[in-house]
C-alpha cells in the first residue's frame, strides 16, 4: 500500500492526489502553500506550551470544546482498552487563544483552511459523476460558514517506561472530519492499515503534508474515498526519549449540510463524539 507523493505544483496533481485518496485514503503533497517555518514556530511554540504550568488555564468545562486536555482525559479510540499517550490543544478561531502561540496557530490554521479547500475542488472535479451527483451541494460549499474546522495541536510526550503494555500514543482510528490536513510532525510515527491489516509508514519528510480522508467524505461519497485506519505508533531507542508534535487540521462541514440521506453534519458528529468519548454535543 503505497501513499503517493504528489507534487503541489505539477500539471497532473489533482488527478494524481485524487487518485491516491481513492486507493489509500491518504496522499501527501511536497510544494504545497503552508510556510515550513511557520510550521516549525508552531511546534516549537506549543512544545513549550505544554511543558508549562499555562496550560491548566485552558481546562474545558463540561459544554466547552476548545481548550487543553491532559494525558489523564485522552480519548480511547474505539476498540481499544487503555487511552492514548498524548494530551493536546483544540484551538479554533472564536474559541480561547494562548497569549504567546497563538499567531502560529492561527496562521497554520488558515493556510490549512485555504489548502483544504482547494483540494476539495480537486476531488469535486475527478469524481465520477455516478458518485458526485449524489451530493446534496458541491464538496466545496459544504464548509462555508462552519465553525467545527479544528486544529488540533497534539503533545505525544516521551515515553516513561511504566505505561500499560497496550497503551500507545495513538490507537488504530479514522477521523470523522471531511478531510484531515496534517504538516509532516516534527518526528515519524503515522501509520495507515492497508485490507489485508498490514501498517504501513506515512512519508513525514520535513516539509511535506499528509491529507487524509475522514469518515464523512466517505459517507459522503458511498465509500469511494475511504477513511483509513491510522495510529501513531510508540517509538523505540533514543526516540522513545523524545516528544512528537504534531498538528492535524480537521475539516468540517457546517453543521445543517446534509451529508447522507436524513443525516445532517451536526448529527454525524454528535453521533460519532458520543460513541467515542460519551460526550453530547451541543450547537
Amino acid at each position: 500500500m503505497d501513499v503517493a507523493v504528489v507534487d503541489y505544483t505539477s500539471l497532473d496533481a489533482p488527478k494524481q492526489f485524487t487518485k491516491s485518496l481513492r486507493e489509500t485514503g491518504f496522499a501527501v503533497l511536497i510544494n504545497h502553500p503552508i510556510p515550513y517555518d511557520v510550521v516549525l514556530r508552531l511546534q516549537n511554540e506549543w512544545h513549550d506550551f505544554f511543558r508549562s504550568e499555562r496550560k491548566w488555564k485552558y481546562l474545558p468545562s463540561e459544554t466547552e470544546q476548545d481548550g487543553y486536555r491532559p494525558l489523564e482525559e485522552a480519548e480511547t479510540a474505539v476498540g481499544a482498552e487503555v487511552k492514548d499517550i498524548k494530551e493536546y490543544y483544540h484551538w479554533y478561531p472564536w474559541g480561547r487563544q494562548p497569549e504567546l502561540e497563538s499567531a502560529s496557530a492561527a496562521a497554520v490554521y488558515q493556510a490549512g483552511w485555504s489548502l483544504a479547500a482547494e483540494l476539495l475542488t480537486w476531488v469535486e472535479a475527478n469524481t465520477p459523476e455516478e458518485i458526485s451527483k449524489n451530493f446534496s451541494m458541491p464538496l466545496s460549499q459544504m464548509i462555508e460558514g462552519t465553525r467545527r474546522t479544528l486544529l488540533r495541536i497534539l503533545h505525544y510526550p516521551p515515553l516513561r517506561g511504566d505505561e500499560p503494555a497496550d497503551a500507545v500514543r495513538a490507537a488504530a482510528h479514522e477521523d470523522i472530519n471531511m478531510i484531515t490536513v496534517l504538516p509532516a510532525s516534527n518526528e515519524p510515527g503515522l501509520q495507515v492499515r492497508d485490507l489485508e491489516g498490514k501498517w504501513h509508514d506515512v512519508p513525514c519528510d520535513p516539509g511535506s503534508v499528509a491529507i487524509n480522508a475522514g469518515d464523512m467524505l466517505d459517507y459522503v461519497t458511498n465509500g469511494y474515498y475511504p477513511s483509513t485506519t491510522h495510529r501513531v505508533n510508540n517509538p523505540v531507542g533514543e526516540a522513545a526519549k523524545r516528544a512528537r508534535i504534531s498538528t492535524p487540521l480537521f475539516l468540517h462541514p457546517a453543521d445543517d449540510v446534509l451529508i447522507a440521506e436524513n443525516k445532517t453534519a451536526f448529527e454525524f458528529l454528535r453521533d460519532r463524539i458520543k460513541q467515542i468519548s460519551g460526550v453530547e454535543l451541543q450547537k
